[in-house]
Parts: structure tokens; sequence; C-alpha cells
């Protein structure tokens, strides 16, 4: 099939994988892992080597990516354990699931918070969801999307999966990376025969937990039945390691990282589906790709096994805040490069907008800066002076291209790291005399910014954050509830 339809702006698609470091990519270096597609994609793009998430786990960082705005600012601070559904409003055979049990009502957690995809939306896109939203509210379609096939709540198993269709709620025997895939396919063949230009999120589930035996196809498992996974560090636990990822040694750590190779390998053959799909349809170089995963993970970095809430306190060591970042479309990006800048989620927004020439009226209340240039073969200006920003509750970060240092409000523990020396972070300068005046001046920077951008009834600071889980709004908004689970099913969230 050839398409013959001529846009005026380019397609988009945002792929979006769940819990993927950034080391776990062939083209990054990891010569373990089979990632064939993703490797390709590289090669016909940028990859970014210094792309970091809003906040290292789940919610959060998505309603980032999609607002461009910090978690201070639009409130949601944690992985959304309720509100997702009403379980009150689903099927008798299914609403006293024990995954419903802390569903009792559905919040949509960015109401009247400005989306990329409302803009795209009212601009002549038409929006399409395929995977996981996690956003609250999962069974209503909302920020401008008209086709919405997602998840029930965040988590699910790979197979026997939770899934929303035309606002019901079904159990899934196939597995979901297969399913997510088939739903984007289908999107984009009903597009393609359209006028209009579209913009498609492919959310998958992988490489998220659950690994173990039997969540993954018998193919998928067996590329690595030999693999001495060299490529991960087996180091002692970390002491503030907590119950949230899987986690085991000897004959329980080969299965659990051969389960989260093969889920990342199963992605990356549904994502080589999309791009065949594609380019037999002849709209490769019409549409931009974008990929990225929502937060970094750890699979015994650090003796840790998750991500910024596989400790409490939380973590903001970089194999939780980076991700895995690809930007593709061939004869209009230039293609083999790996881009060194230091960026950010938050810029995503801002960085669309500008590469399809929409306006954004509230550039000046969001703090990203557009990387377009970038996508043109031009340099950014003052790329030594760019700082990155991180959040996690009452947890900061501040990261240049030489120090990292982290504020744990209160009362501490503070982190500070010489990343030149250190890159790998394991000597703590905090409380050294010969670092006081790097790290007041870092101190001050991010009390500046979070200053500059946070909304006060919003504040992470302000809210008892434990990485167990957000039950409703976020402030001043709250109603007097305790917000923040303090135990949970770890395959949940």
């Amino acid at each position: 099939m050839v398409n013959k339809r001529k846009s005026q702006r380019p397609n988009v698609i945002v792929i979006m994988s769940d819990d993927h470091g950034h080391w776990a990519l062939g083209s990054a270096g990891n010569t373990e892992i089979h990632t064939p597609n993703l490797d390709s994609l590289s090669k016909a793009g940028i990859r970014f080597e210094n792309f970091f998430c809003a906040s290292p786990v789940c919610s959060p960082a998505r309603a980032s990516f999609l607002t461009g705005r910090i978690p201070s600012q639009h409130g949601v601070h944690d992985w959304i354990r309720s509100g997702n559904v009403a379980k009150h409003e689903l099927n008798p055979e299914i609403k006293n699931e024990p995954i419903f049990a802390d569903e009792n009502e559905r919040i949509e957690y960015l109401h009247g918070i400005q989306a990329y995809t409302d803009i795209l939306s009212k601009s002549g896109y038409q929006c399409g969801l395929s995977g996981k939203w996690h956003l609250g509210d999962s069974l209503n379609p909302q920020k401008g999307f008209s086709h919405w096939f997602t998840i029930a709540r965040g988590g699910c198993n790979y197979y026997e999966s939770d899934i929303v269709i035309d606002g019901d709620i079904k159990i899934e025997t196939e597995y979901i990376t297969d399913v997510i895939t088939k739903d984007a396919l289908s999107f984009i063949d009903k597009q393609a025969k359209t006028e209009d230009p579209f913009y498609l999120s492919v959310h998958y589930t992988a490489p998220h937990s659950p690994w173990e035996y039997g969540q993954h196809p018998k193919e998928m498992i067996d590329l690595y039945k030999d693999c001495p996974f060299e490529s991960v560090p087996e180091e002692p636990n970390h002491p503030w390691q907590i119950d949230s990822a899987p986690r085991g040694e000897g004959e329980k750590r080969k299965e659990l990282l051969q389960g989260y190779y093969a889920a990342i390998t199963a992605m990356d053959r549904g994502i080589g589906e999309i791009l065949n799909k594609l380019k037999e349809i002849n709209l490769l170089e019409d549409t931009l790709i974008f990929f990225t995963s929502d937060n970094g993970m750890n699979m015994g970095h650090h003796g840790i096994w998750g991500k910024g809430n596989g400790t409490f306190p939380q973590n903001m060591f970089d194999t939780s805040v980076k991700v895995p970042t690809i930007v593709s479309r061939p004869g209009h990006i230039p293609a083999g490069v790996v881009n060194m800048d230091l960026l950010s989620h938050y810029d995503f927004m801002p960085t669309l907008l500008d590469y399809l020439g929409l306006k954004d009226e509230y550039a000046a209340e969001r703090p990203g800066k557009s990387f377009a240039p970038l996508l043109r073969g031009e340099s950014l200006n003052n790329p030594d002076d760019v700082v990155i920003y991180d959040e996690y509750g009452a947890v900061r970060m501040i990261r240049t291209q030489k120090w990292k240092y982290i504020h744990r409000y209160p009362y501490g523990p503070h982190e500070l790291y010489h990343l030149v020396e250190d890159p790998e972070e394991r000597h703590n300068l905090v409380n050294m005399e010969s670092t006081l005046v790097i790290r007041e001046s870092l101190k001050s920077k991010l009390d500046d910014w979070f200053v500059l951008y946070a909304n006060p009834h919003k504040d992470g600071v302000r809210e008892c954050v434990t990485g167990y889980g957000q039950l409703g709004l976020a402030g001043t908004f709250a109603k007097g509830r305790n917000n923040y689970k303090q135990r949970r099913n770890r395959n949940d969230y």
C-alpha cells in the first residue's frame, strides 16, 4: 500500500517504555541485550545520551512529559494507586478483584492542565493512545485523544491484563505487548486513509515487572538462557532498599533478568512492526518518531532493584533518572548522531510545538526549553549553562555536566557527587569542607528554580510522599486525606 497524502505537518508517534534503564539498549553499548529495531532507529536519527525524566517514578514522570510541568506544578507526586477507576461502576465479575481494592472513585488528576495533545488536537491532529495511561480516570478519553485504548490501572500482568475498550474493562489473555502493538497498527492504518495528520502515543507496559517465568513468550526468554548478564552489576543490597520491585540472588536473579531483557526484546519486536508499517504505507519520512521511557531502572545497580522508589528515602541515581531517548525522521533529522546535551522530559513539549510550528500560550509558565534546533542539525545555545532538575516528593536534585546535588527536605540525608571523577556516584562529598562553595551554589540554584516554578498549593515538599502510591489529589485539593499509601503490592505500581 502506498499512501500519497501530503500533510502540511508531519505525523508524530511517541513510543514510551516503562521502567526502562538507559543502559538497557544495544546502541547504548549493552552487548547482551537484543534491541535491533531500536538500534536501527538510533542509526536513523539522534540518540540522546543524557536525557532525564522529571521524576523517577511512573505517574509523575508521565504527567510532566505530557504537560511540560514539573510535579510541584501539576500535583502528581507518586504512582497513582487510586483514582484510575471506581470499582462500584465495574462489571460484577471483576469489581471484587483484589487489583481494584483501592479504586473507590475516578479522579482526573490533570483536570484543567493543558497537555501538548490538547494543542495538537485543536490544530487538526487526530490523537490516539495505544497503551498505558496511569494518570487517573482511565475509562474516559482525555487531553484531546479521540482514540483511547489503555490499561485500567497502571501495571498489569503480561497475560490476563485489565484493558479498557470503549469505556469498559475486559481481561485480555493475549500478551499485552503484542496487543498494544496491534492496536497501534490499526490506528495507523485507519489514519493513513484520511487527510488529517495524526499523533499516536504507543505506551508499552514493558519492561515493567512482573519478570518471572510464564510472564513472557518462551522464545524471548530463551534468547537469554545462556546470558551471563555481565551488563548488570551484582552488588550487596542497598541499605535503603524497600519491598518494591522483585529481586533475588543466584537463579532467581537470572530469572528476573531474563524476564526484564525478554520484555524489552518483545517490545523491540513490536516497534519493528510499527516501523515496517510506516514504510509499507510510505509514511516513514512523514512521521516524527520519538522513543523514550517514563523513568530509569535499577536491576541491581547500586544494590537497588527498582527506580526512585526502590529505596526510602527515594534515590536520584542516574540509573533511576536517566532514560533512553531516540528521535528519528529519515530525510529530515540528522542520522547516526549521539547527542551529549543535558535534556529533560519537560523539554519535550516546547520542542515538539516548536518543531511543528505551533504556539503555546502558557510557555512562560513551563520550565522546559526547546531542543528543536538539534533536530534541524543545529547546536543549542549555551549548552554549558544547562542544568537538569528532578524531584520526587521532598527529594530534589540539581545536576550539571560535572556535579549532582540531592537535597532531602527537611533534614536530609543530602548527597553531592563529582560526576567527572565519580560517574557511578560512589563517593558522597556533601560533608567535605572542600566542596562547601559548590554545594551552596547548587543548593541556591535549586531553591531559586523551585521558587520560580513550583505551585505552593501542589509543592512536593509539603506532601508525605512515600513511594507507595498516591490515593488522591495533592495539597489544598486533598480534602484532608492521607493521599500517599504506606504499603502496597509491588506488582501494582
